[in-house]
């Protein structure tokens, strides 16, 4: 935020359908999550962004960009490891660029084989970062066990915080607990300039909204990394 650099991108799946046109992921990520196939989905979708994650890290090799993939609960099982190894040995990329997102709610289903899972994807040297920080179960029971390097606070602390003193403490208090805890923080739905000075002010270190880009295509995508920073008039 400091720099307005951009760091990285965070991968989202959106579905152009032959007969109805643009999908919308909330119409079908549910359904594709009760049938089952949400995890054939996040395979493709971890691939996919890895290996473009290599690319851009070939293209700007003094970059260090990051890319961070959202993961299902249907994912988090041994399986996931084996998909994994297969990415990092197939493509080459800085371990410690990659980062997987889980949401709270996720991690208080299976507490204890979910740490396992965890453990095992950083000692890979992946990163890991909790979605939507605030929104879902409580996790500071056990937030110090997890290995996690990011907390993400989501848009509904961000976007709201400057006219609504209650958000505007939540998301205060989260980058006060991360720092504590020596994570770092990206706050969600960044969209003016005054949420972007005000979250300056609290420390927190990265962002993401519309204010800086909307969701684009790798090509677009590339053509931002190539402004290397985001320009003051792009809200």
């Amino acid at each position: 935020l400091q720099s307005r650099m951009v760091r990285g991108f965070e991968a989202l799946i959106r579905w152009q359908h032959p007969q109805r046109g643009f999908v919308p992921p909330g119409d079908f990520i549910a359904i594709a999550e009760e049938t089952g196939h949400i995890v054939e989905i996040g395979t493709w979708v971890l691939n996919q962004a890895v290996a473009q994650l290599a690319a851009w890290q070939r293209q700007f090799p003094d970059r260090s960009i990051r890319m961070s993939v959202n993961l299902s609960v249907q994912q988090l099982h041994l399986d996931l490891l084996t998909h994994l190894d297969q990415c990092l040995d197939n493509y080459a990329i800085a371990q410690q660029t990659l980062t997987l997102e889980i949401t709270e709610s996720m991690l208080v289903q299976d507490v204890e084989n979910t740490c396992r899972l965890l453990e095992a994807i950083h000692a890979r040297g992946v990163h890991l970062s909790i979605d939507d920080f605030g929104t879902g179960y409580s996790s500071l029971s056990y937030l110090h066990q997890l290995p996690v390097d990011t907390l993400k606070i989501d848009r509904t602390f961000v976007s709201n915080s400057i006219t609504n003193p209650r958000n505007q403490v939540v998301a205060e208090s989260i980058i006060a607990l991360s720092n504590l805890l020596n994570l770092s923080t990206i706050a969600e739905g960044v969209s003016s300039e005054a949420e972007l000075s005000w979250l300056k002010q609290l420390g927190c270190e990265l962002g993401q909204g519309f204010f800086f880009a909307k969701p684009l295509p790798v090509e677009e995508a590339t053509a931002l990394l190539q402004q290397r920073t985001i320009a003051v008039d792009s809200a």
